[in-house]
């Protein structure tokens, strides 16, 4: 298939696997000499009507030129790609360069026509959008910067293709023809196009996994026990409503039933299709599996399966060719390793998954990556101890293994707009594609909230990761930028995720506090100061209060106009009129439902009846009865989940479940999370710009690294390039001079000026002012000489101390500046004090480019040390305003022009009026390759 062509090798880096719009999959590959025979099966499976719009003719087969045409590409002139599913082609596109004249050309000239040939039983698929993304970036990539395109007018579907791609188009008719004529450069348009696709596409393929019509486990022993005979059993213990399918090779061939569910040896024997197969024999029988389900038309499996890339290199192979294997048929994989999933929904009840158990419904999507994590919050969120009520439950669970093809991503792609959910918990030991993740992540965190433990940097064994030269610090930092919260342990995800799933988010920080305990009061205002809420003095309503008392309390506060939610806190009272907790639990309920708008936590002591209580008051957990300990009325389950709405809004209906916790640090931590999040919730609704500059020159800037990289392939560049290439950008270095003999420096200072700083910069010196290789405010000559003398007698001899001279800036606060261009997660910009503050304590804020005026205004603030910068214990504070530009200038040049890997800037004073940049670095190579802006593809294997 790979064949050399008889200009270029055969590029192997346009193949492709992509997610059509109906969740399948698909191959794209160049065509080559080799697929004469499958071109011409694929053209006579094409309808007399479609093969009359691609030729504007009758055309019934295929001759032999035409056949040697459509399979002879040079790959640069001429290019054909095919998307194919079982080896087979689906759909074809090709171009052909061309002149002014509308005649084949080479390059220079850049224009080409393109047409396509799908197969009717694969249109309306998405496979000619697909096509054009892929042909499109071959095209770019070989120089070709336009496409035209002749369709006839009948042909609606294929103009349509053109006219939604989103590319700047011009459209004529002539001679009973329509021409499209189409820029190839990606535009914001195109983009958002694209990405909707994507969004479209992976959730409807992570939703047919998890919404079957038909099911087979394949790998179901005869006896009880097993992971297969165990998966079948939870599932019809989940009351799955499906069908139900039981395989097994070592069946007995007159076996018909196994627990009651059909029994069969393949799935070839199966009458009817299978939607979903669940895989549980040993690793080296999964490819003949994989084949019966692909020939029988299964849409996607579950490997639970282990003995894969947790095993080693030859499972780290043998799941490669796993996931080639299930791809070739357009299938989906869940795993291998993995523990299953689960959907709670009425309509499916779908356990699949080695949990013995069914979730409670609610309203939390949850992914794992290990089944003994995914089990850990599964066990969490289902019982009712240890200080969490379990008042929610969940809607879809995931535990995706090794995730060799289905991720964290594509999940979170489904839940974006899945109605029945409305928190996302996740816990990711890796993250494969940090820039799609991130991307993903803001536009979910827009909708929805979006909770997430993330691995300490160390990759499971399984775990294809790519490679990040960021520190796990850095990678949090990003993720709350994009309005992730970010927590540290599966409590924490759980206490999160347990307020943000019925209780509305704050409209600030400021914080009630009542309760019957004084001490614990005290202590949740204590917590609160430490994670930066504002809260009003506790409440004493003394261990003599009823549950009445509270009630009042409680409604007195939510009526406050100062106080954006409320923390109860309780012990356990004893005594005549003390309240029970269910009436305790009601009375609380009915003061939170009068005001709905601000959140109530509960901080309780020993009170499991409360937190139970609690739930019982307004669950989603099933019950037995209509009555709770207590009498408190318990809800049915009719009455338990809240009405479908949109995900940009919460459920504006429905008990209001009040969650408790044993502590006051968890309920104070989880506030404080969902304040933030609020906050950013807010200010995502307006986002910022990125200002343009007059005086910046994007064009001259380009020449100027043309004309540097002509050198070499990376390189760091001088202090001469470095101030010209920044200067294009309205940044401008302080001049520093050297000064390799004393007589020099003093030149070098008659020429700057007086007073002036002499700074050694030799690498172990740099930016090392508490070594004394910095002296500062030299008034004249003479002192100037003498601290030559000191600087070289100290440290060594002028050429080893690489002197300089450098007029003085105004005082300020030192700061630093610094891009890197991650090959995992893009372009980042950092910023944080000088010396030991951002070198030892490791204080730096972090965005990713581009960076709009909002972001850098808070990553000014979002340093611990940023205080210094706003007048700290009456210090004049600094101009703030001249730092952010100069953040946003940096971020246009790196934005601007991606062969700029690296910039430091260090230190940049910023003074009460302005600020000084007194040291620069720049650092150029080719730009990395930025599949962002490529087609859509799904991770090579």
């Amino acid at each position: 298939m790979q064949s050399a062509s008889d200009r270029q090798e055969y590029p192997a880096h346009w193949e492709a696997d992509v997610v059509l719009r109906d969740g399948g999959t698909a191959r794209i590959r160049p065509i080559t000499v080799d697929d004469a025979d499958r071109l011409v099966s694929f053209y006579e499976q094409v309808s007399d009507e479609s093969k009359y719009y691609r030729f504007f003719a009758p055309y019934p087969r295929l001759s032999a030129k035409d056949v040697h045409r459509f399979t002879h590409h040079d790959f640069v002139d001429r290019v054909g790609l095919a998307a194919t599913i079982g080896g087979e082609f689906i759909a074809t596109v090709r171009y052909d360069r061309i002149g002014t004249d509308g005649m084949p050309a080479s390059a220079p000239a850049d224009e080409a026509e393109v047409a396509f040939l799908v197969q009717d039983a694969h249109q309306g698929r998405g496979v000619a959008s697909a096509l054009l993304e892929h042909i499109a970036a071959v095209a770019r990539e070989r120089g070709i910067r336009r496409f035209a395109a002749e369709v006839l007018p009948a042909n609606t579907k294929m103009i349509k293709v053109f006219t939604d791609a989103g590319y700047t188009q011009k459209r004529s008719f002539e001679d009973g023809v329509v021409r499209l004529e189409f820029d190839l450069e990606p535009t914001e348009r195109s983009l958002a196009v694209q990405y909707a696709r994507e969004q479209r596409a992976e959730a409807r393929s992570v939703q047919r996994l998890l919404m079957p019509g038909s099911l087979a486990v394949v790998g179901t022993g005869r006896s009880p026990g097993g992971v297969g005979r165990s998966i079948l059993g939870n599932l019809r213990e989940a009351g799955y409503t499906g069908r139900l399918h039981a395989v097994n090779r070592a069946f007995p061939e007159d076996l018909r039933e196994l627990d009651g569910v059909p029994a069969y040896r393949s799935v070839r024997d199966i009458d009817g299709p299978v939607d979903l197969a669940v895989v549980a024999v040993p690793a080296d029988h999964v490819p003949e599996v994989v084949a019966e389900c692909g020939e029988h038309g299964v849409q996607g499996l579950v490997v639970v399966s282990a003995g894969y890339a947790e095993s080693g290199p030859d499972g780290r192979e043998r799941q490669r060719a796993l996931v080639r294997h299930a791809r070739a048929y357009g299938m989906r994989i869940i795993g291998p390793n993995a523990f299953g999933i689960i959907n709670t929904s009425a309509d499916v009840r779908l356990n699949a998954s080695l949990a013995p158990e069914m979730p409670r419904p609610g309203r939390i999507g949850l992914f794992a990556q290990s089944g003994a994590i995914g089990i850990a919050l599964l066990s969490r969120l289902h019982r009712r101890g240890g200080g969490v009520t379990g008042v929610t439950g969940v809607s879809t669970f995931v535990s995706a293994g090794n995730r060799a093809d289905v991720s964290g991503n594509d999940v979170l792609q489904y839940w974006y707009d899945d109605p029945d959910t409305d928190v996302v918990l996740m816990y990711l030991e890796s993250i494969g594609n940090p820039r799609k993740f991130t991307r993903l992540a803001r536009r979910t965190a827009a909708a929805k909230p979006l909770v997430v433990v993330q691995g300490t940097g160390t990759a499971p064994q399984g775990h294809a990761v790519r490679a990040t030269r960021l520190p796990h610090a850095t990678v949090s930092a990003l993720l709350r930028q994009a309005g992730v919260i970010r927590v540290d342990t599966i409590t924490e995800l759980v206490d999160a995720g347990l307020l943000l799933a019925r209780q509305p988010l704050p409209a600030g920080p400021r914080v009630a506090i009542l309760g019957n305990s004084e001490s614990l009061g005290v202590l949740t205002y204590d917590q609160c100061l430490a994670s930066g809420l504002r809260p009003h003095r506790p409440l004493d309503l003394t261990t003599a209060a009823s549950a009445e008392d509270f009630r009042a309390a409680l409604a007195r506060a939510l009526a406050d106009d100062t106080c954006d939610a409320v923390v109860v806190t309780a012990i356990p009272a004893i005594g005549e009129g003390s309240p029970g907790d269910a009436e305790l639990a009601e009375a609380l309920r009915s003061a939170a439902e009068a005001v709905p708008g601000k959140p109530v936590l509960v901080v309780h002591v020993e009170l499991g009846g409360l937190a139970e209580a609690l739930s019982a008051a307004a669950s989603t957990a099933p019950q037995a009865a209509d009555q709770a300990p207590g009498g408190a009325r318990r809800i049915r389950p009719s009455q338990q989940l809240p009405p479908t709405t949109p995900p940009e809004e919460p459920p504006a209906t429905g008990p209001r479940l009040i969650p408790a916790y044993p502590a006051a640090e968890r309920a104070v931590r989880a506030l404080a999370e969902a304040v933030r999040y609020a906050q950013w919730r807010r200010e995502a609704a307006e986002p910022g710009k990125v200002p343009e500059y007059d005086d910046i020159d994007q064009k001259g800037a380009a020449r100027l690294i043309d004309g540097l990289l002509a050198r070499g392939q990376g390189l760091t560049l001088s202090t001469e390039a470095t101030g010209e290439l920044l200067g294009r950008y309205g940044i401008h270095v302080r001049p520093a001079l050297p000064a390799p003999t004393p007589d020099a420096a003093a030149d070098a200072a008659r020429a700057l000026g007086y007073p002036v700083a002499l700074k050694a910069t030799a690498p172990h010196l740099r930016h090392r002012a508490d070594l004394g290789g910095v002296r500062l405010d030299l008034a004249d000559e003479e002192q100037l000489r003498r601290a030559y003398s000191e600087l070289t007698e100290t440290f060594g001899k002028p050429d080893e101390v690489r002197p300089v001279v450098q007029a003085m800036a105004p005082r300020g606060v030192d700061t630093v500046v610094r891009t890197v261009i991650d090959p995992a997660a893009g372009a980042v910009l950092s910023f944080g004090l000088a010396g030991a503050a951002s070198q030892l304590l490791g204080d730096m804020g972090h965005r990713l480019v581009p960076v709009t005026d909002r972001d850098a205004t808070s990553l000014v603030r979002s340093i611990r040390t940023a205080p210094l910068l706003f007048g700290w214990r009456g210090s004049t504070p600094v101009d703030t305003p001249a730092l952010e530009e100069l953040l946003l200038r940096v971020s246009r040049l790196v934005d601007d022009h991606p062969e700029v890997v690296a910039v430091t800037l260090e230190p940049v004073v910023v003074a009460p009026r302005g600020l000084t940049v007194l040291g620069a670095s720049v650092r150029l190579a080719p730009p990395p390759a930025r599949d962002d802006l490529g087609p859509r593809t799904l991770p090579a294997y």
